[in-house]
């Protein structure tokens, strides 16, 4: 799949849902970041999420700004920035709120494992 290993930026509600629609079918973790590009914690953020991109190459990893598809950030009641969104198959797992690395690291580490296992175990 185009992107593993990598965080995709989504710049129109098409690709953003186009995305969400692959990580759906394909059963896969995606963790969301709703940033904006004038938010000096989301800088801080984005190289910590790239590296978890490399690191976890079955995880999909998207980056929305909220300036540009506020109605995805309505719609997924962000409120603040960061705000990180686990999901799994439509069904979210966890919201981060904020630049907690070491809370996103583990919560995308937690959920990717439970992935990969219900995976192997379904294999």
């Amino acid at each position: 799949m185009a992107g593993e290993g990598q965080v995709i930026s989504c710049h129109t509600v098409e690709s953003w849902n186009e995305q969400l629609q692959k990580g759906i079918a394909a059963k896969k973790l995606i963790v969301v970041d709703f940033t904006a590009s004038w938010c000096p914690p989301c800088k801080l953020m984005s190289p910590i999420l790239s590296e978890l991109a490399k690191k976890l190459p079955a995880v999909i990893f998207l980056k929305v700004d909220v300036d540009e598809l506020q109605s995805a950030a309505e719609e997924w009641a962000v409120e603040a920035m960061p705000t990180f969104v686990l999901t799994k198959e439509g069904k979210v797992l966890e919201r981060i709120v904020g630049a907690k690395k070491d809370e996103l690291q583990l919560a995308v580490e937690k959920h990717a494992t439970t992935v990969e296992n219900a995976t192997t175990a379904n294999a």
